[in-house]
């Protein structure tokens, strides 16, 4: 039947969307975040897509990605997306892996 709320398991471990949630409360620049976890070469992906004020440089994304380990326990990439881009629909982590 599959997962009723959003926590994904990425790498044996979960995620969930309180700790996203965490991540961007650290940095007062993300206005909005979500995790998309994919699979590149059969191994699991994430990134953190942040909507953020300004212009964001290496230095925020560096401190972002740190947090993101931090907070998570694995590694993941941090990608700035333009403000609005990201969907209004209630999701903090979206699952793009496909099972085929």
């Amino acid at each position: 039947m599959g997962r009723a709320d959003q926590t994904t398991k990425v790498k044996g471990m979960f995620v969930h969307p309180a700790q996203i949630a965490e991540v961007a409360a650290r940095h007062a620049e993300i206005k909005k975040a979500r995790l998309v976890v994919d699979t590149v070469d059969r191994v699991d992906v994430m990134t953190l897509r942040c909507e953020v004020a300004g212009a964001p440089g290496e230095d925020l994304k560096n401190a972002i990605a740190a947090t993101l380990q931090s907070v998570c326990k694995l590694k993941g990439q941090v990608a700035f997306v333009e403000p609005g881009s990201l969907a209004n629909d209630g999701k903090v982590i979206e699952d793009a892996r496909s099972y085929e």
